[in-house]
Formats: structure tokens, sequence, C-alpha cells
């Protein structure tokens, strides 16, 4: 059995391909002082199932291609609604000078 890893999906832009980033929280030997380290692993996603935000399991798989070694195991947790702001109407200036 390969590696499991719990991540967010912070990038779909690609088409069955998610990247999924871990964060793991560590403690310095001498100093003890806690850090973040950040990793980023690209997973197969054949359904494009998982959203940006949403909280996966990814498992390690074959090579699927140069950088994708993973593939997406399930949905944990969906990302919460994303507020998308309406667009308001730009009033030109040219219009305001004739009146």
């Amino acid at each position: 059995m390969g590696k499991m890893i719990t991540g967010i999906v912070s990038s779909k832009k690609t088409d069955k391909t998610i990247v999924v980033t871990e964060r793991v929280r560590l403690s310095h030997p001498l100093y003890r002082k806690q850090y973040t380290v950040t990793k980023k692993f690209m997973a197969h996603d054949e359904n494009n199932e998982a959203q940006e935000g949403d909280k996966v399991v990814i498992s390690e798989t074959r090579p699927i291609s140069a950088r994708k070694h993973f593939k997406l195991d399930r949905v944990v947790e969906k990302a919460g609604v994303k507020h998308v702001e309406a667009e308001t109407p730009v009033i030109e200036k040219a219009a305001e000078e004739e009146k």
C-alpha cells in the first residue's frame, strides 16, 4: 500500500488533474519553535469531482505522467460556497462630461 495524503485542493485548472497542498506543523529540535511546511502534489481526478478548497485524500499510484504520481481517493469535505460579487457598471467619464 502506498502513501495516503490528506490536503486541500489548491488548483483545478487542468482537465482530470488537481493540485493538492499538504500543510504539516513541525517543531524545531533545538529552538522548539513551531513552523509550517507546505508541499504540493499533483493528483489524477478521473471524474473531475474535486473543486478548489475541498479537503481530499490522495493515494500513491504508478506514474501517470512526469509529475503525477497520485490519484484522488475520496473527497472528505466539500468547500463552502464561494462568494462572488456582482459586477458594477463602470460609468464612463465621457458620458458624464457630455451632460
